[in-house]
């Protein structure tokens, strides 16, 4: 199936040897996406690989270079926290710079992290280097969704999303694996758990090289280097104090006071740098947006889970039931199947059905239940109870994990396509983080507390170093078997909550069907390079109409590629549509010669007349090249300047507000020019029958464009009231159905301000329904022609049957009606239908005799 690509993608390809089909700018083909994707899944597959290859060889290595719990749950903390800390700033430099440079940076990065890894003499060691394959691999993790959305519309990611969670899913099931084989061969060692992603990831460089082709908007850089300190400084402080409190200093305690205290200052000065910087980390202005809000802390609570049940697997296996590396990798494969199964399943119908909610729900409660099993485990219990308990975990995770992200995607312009997807990325790392941090100190101090509570006066092992099982007498390994089997539950049952509170969090994301087409897109040039963007600011299915410099009367202009003379929608922002009617441009006019810059400058404000502070403003040439870019102020106010003297579109958007975009000649002297954002609005009505004004509950509401795409749906309540906001003026058409009515599809315009106000009145629609049968033995008959006849003679419908000999009319007045079936020699009888109509009127076809 062809799936749409931006303008500017197709573009790229075009100029440097790509598809020719992507460059005729006919849509991508599945095939051609798949091989622009190759090494970025590629450079998944290598990131994903590293952090759970040393899964399994963990408890080895710690006991190999003479560390303990903290040391092992700080080289798996170590790496999410860097992670953590680089991923907003990735996602900020994919909105700045080349993304296929920076993912090819990230893999260098990660290159290098691995081979000294490997080189480690001690856990210090090997812990600064797992900072380092932290940061490539935050790289890899954020750029991936950012690529993917640039490339691809939201309604077809949910597909290659779920390439991508197979992606994931192969890595976790391989790692464990393959770290545990390369453990127990006595000829390779540990060390080479490090050493094998080095091949992939020189491979995945040069795929990358070859098949990713992006255009880039080319624009000034400003990186909110600040911004990026202090988050880092207030995360790291956050995770020393939760690994070490309750074990070098009490939980309450000056430590305690010093270093949460310390971690809300930094934060405070976080949030204080993000609200002034010009192009910040982690934009403040998107959490006015409530589905973005409730998916990063939904992506907070889904980490801790996550990570939770996954870290600590290996100790539950090798430790509490005394299985090898090898095995207790086998042992996890229910989970990772779960996760495969719902990330690929899942990933598939939501590109069919454009509807996500149900499955971050269902995930969010899937996760729920697996956890709170998993803390009912012990070292005893059956391994087929422990499969059931992972599978579950899996699959709430495959069907939560991905589609946070793409729910994001979907609401934000392209400008700010980076920052969102890696904010959700970056929430979801840091609750992985603290979670393995916090429940790695949890399981150390009820290791000991089991240990000490079943052997009085034995200190116990969870603060100590990894015990060797082979080494312990059997009495004691049994003692220590059950405080790790125990240990691990509790910290199963401990993540529980955290996946709850994602469950309730899901429960309050609105629903907005994915848009069939890319509301925008950065671009690139094959090599990375430097090249002017093709792609025009407004999304290639937005038209609108816009007012010349000074003048009351509208100029048509049409940017991107619609067809003339046909209503289109804007791009929908907020899950709202501005529909326009557009009519043929005019000759273009060259672009402007680059000389010395004329200011355009002006406020934005609402229809009130209130400023809109944070609004963006974009400056392009009649062909679609951006030139300037500007933030609203406090006040209003905005400033850019123009290459010089000529003319040129001027387009403002904020959160909230439908997007405007005006030509403006701009002269020798600086041009003031105002503009004014409509707010969205809003639709309410009832649905009642026709005949009686009785109130309809749980009819079905749906209101498209004027291109039928879905722009909001829900039921009808007990009164039949309905209501939806967040919608752009302009035409749109609402269709109601329900059970026993006729649906009904009627054109609704929406006003500029308020709550349009409908009453829709559905008409009864019966159903007739029955099978056709024939011959002695009675039967289905197949291919047998029924025909419907009301009492005026009128032929109302006529129908064919399957295999089955089944047939149905449906939407049916209520009356008098005369059904004849043909076949053999044909059969007329008279019924009359009423209320929801007739359910089983069969029909016997037979020779004479018969």
């Amino acid at each position: 199936m062809a799936t749409t690509t931006p303008t500017g993608v197709r573009g790229g390809h075009a100029k440097h040897g790509g598809d020719p089909a992507a460059a005729a700018g006919t849509p991508m083909t599945h095939r051609q996406i798949m091989e622009a994707l190759s090494g970025l899944l590629l450079g998944m597959f290598v990131a994903i690989l590293s952090s759970t290859i040393v899964s399994n060889a963990l408890p080895h290595i710690i006991s190999d270079l003479g560390g303990g719990q903290s040391a092992y749950t700080w080289v798996v903390t170590a790496a999410l926290l860097s992670m953590t800390a680089t991923t907003p700033l990735w996602g900020k430099l994919s909105d700045l710079f080349s993304k296929k440079l920076l993912v090819q940076i990230a893999l260098v990065i990660y290159v290098l992290g691995s081979v000294v890894a490997g080189l480690s003499q001690n856990a210090g060691m090997l812990i600064a280097c797992r900072v380092v394959q932290g940061i490539g691999v935050g790289g890899l993790s954020a750029l991936a969704q950012i690529v993917m959305a640039a490339m691809i519309a939201p309604r077809e990611r949910g597909r290659y999303s779920g390439y991508l969670g197979a992606t994931f899913a192969v890595a976790t099931v391989g790692g464990p694996l393959l770290g545990g084989v390369i453990t127990d061969t006595s000829w390779l060692g540990w060390r080479w758990c490090f050493y094998v992603g080095v091949p992939f990831a020189v491979i995945a460089l040069i795929v990358l090289q070859k098949t990713l082709k992006l255009p880039v908007v080319k624009r000034e850089v400003k990186v909110d280097w600040g911004g990026a300190v202090l988050i880092s400084a207030a995360v790291s402080l956050l995770l020393v104090w939760v690994t070490f409190a309750g074990d070098k200093y009490d939980w309450i305690s000056w430590q305690t006071a010093a270093m949460v205290g310390g971690s809300l200052v930094l934060g405070g000065l976080f949030v204080l740098t993000e609200s002034r910087a010009s192009e910040p980390i982690i934009p403040l202005r998107l959490f006015r947006n409530r589905t973005i809000t409730l998916a990063s802390l939904a992506s907070l609570f889904v980490g801790v889970a996550m990570f939770a049940g996954t870290v600590f697997f290996s100790q539950y296996f090798q430790l509490a039931r005394g299985k090898s590396p090898t095995m207790s990798g086998v042992m996890t494969i229910p989970m990772i199947g779960g996760l495969f199964v719902s990330s690929t399943v899942s990933g598939l119908i939501i590109t069919k059905t454009g509807r996500w909610k149900a499955w971050l729900v269902s995930g969010g409660a899937l996760l729920t239940a697996g956890l709170g099993l998993l803390g009912t485990i012990r070292y005893d219990t059956p391994y087929w109870h422990i499969g059931i308990y992972m599978a579950l975990l899996g699959l709430g995770v495959g069907m939560m994990m991905q589609n946070l992200v793409l729910a994001t995607q979907n609401q934000v312009a392209p400008e700010d396509l980076g920052s969102a997807s890696s904010v959700v990325t970056f929430f979801r790392s840091l609750g992985g983080a603290v979670g393995v941090s916090a429940l790695g100190a949890v399981l150390a101090n009820r290791i000991t507390h089991y240990v000490e509570e079943a052997s009085p006066g034995h200190h116990g092992t969870g603060g100590g170093g990894i015990p060797d099982l082979a080494a312990l007498p059997a009495p004691v390994r049994q003692i220590v078997e059950s405080a790790y089997g125990h240990g691990v539950a509790d910290v199963f049952l401990f993540a529980a909550p955290a996946a709850f509170v994602a469950f309730l969090l899901t429960l309050f994301i609105k629903e907005v069907a994915l848009r069939s087409r890319n509301s925008g897109g950065s671009a690139e040039t094959a090599d990375g390079g430097s090249a002017e963007a093709t792609e025009t600011a407004v999304a290639a299915d937005t038209a609108v109409a816009v007012e010349a410099a000074g003048a009351a009367v509208e100029t048509p202009v049409l940017v991107g590629t619609v067809p003339a003379q046909t209503p289109v929608t804007s791009a929908q922002y907020a899950g709202a549509a501005l529909t326009t009617s557009v009519t043929p441009a005019p000759a273009l006019s060259p672009p402007p010669s680059p000389s010395a810059g004329t200011p355009v400058h002006g406020s934005v404000s609402g229809a009130e007349g209130a400023p809109v502070p944070g609004a963006a403003v974009t400056l392009i040439s009649l062909t679609g090249r951006q030139l300037a870019r500007a933030v609203a102020r406090p006040d209003g106010g905005y400033s850019l300047d123009a290459p010089g003297s000529g003319s040129y579109v001027l387009i403002a958007s904020a959160d909230g507000f439908q997007p405007q975009a005006a030509t403006v000649v701009v002269g020798g002297k600086p041009l003031p020019y105002d503009i004014r954002l409509a707010g969205t609005s809003g639709l309410a009505g009832t649905v009642r029958a026709a005949d009686g004004g009785v109130p309809v509950e749980g009819a079905m509401v749906i209101v498209t464009d004027v291109r039928g795409d879905v722009l909001a749906t829900g039921k009808s309540a007990e009164q039949g009231e309905f209501a939806f906001g967040e919608l752009v003026p302009g035409s749109v058409t609402v269709a109601v159905n329900a059970g026993g009515f006729r649906p009904q599809a009627l054109p609704v315009d929406i006003g500029g301000q308020g709550v349009t106000r409908i009453d829709v009145a559905l008409r009864a629609g019966a159903l007739l329904q029955g099978t056709v049968r024939a011959g002695a033995a009675r039967r289905p008959a197949p291919d047998a022609r029924v025909t419907l006849v009301d009492a005026a003679g009128n032929v109302v419908a006529s129908a064919t049957t399957g295999e089955d000999g089944a047939y149905a009319f449906t939407d049916l007045d209520s009356g008098e009606y005369t059904v004849i079936a043909t076949g053999y020699p044909p059969v007329a009888g008279a019924l009359t239908v009423g209320g929801r109509g007739v359910d089983g009127h069969d029909i016997e076809l037979a020779h004479p005799g018969e």
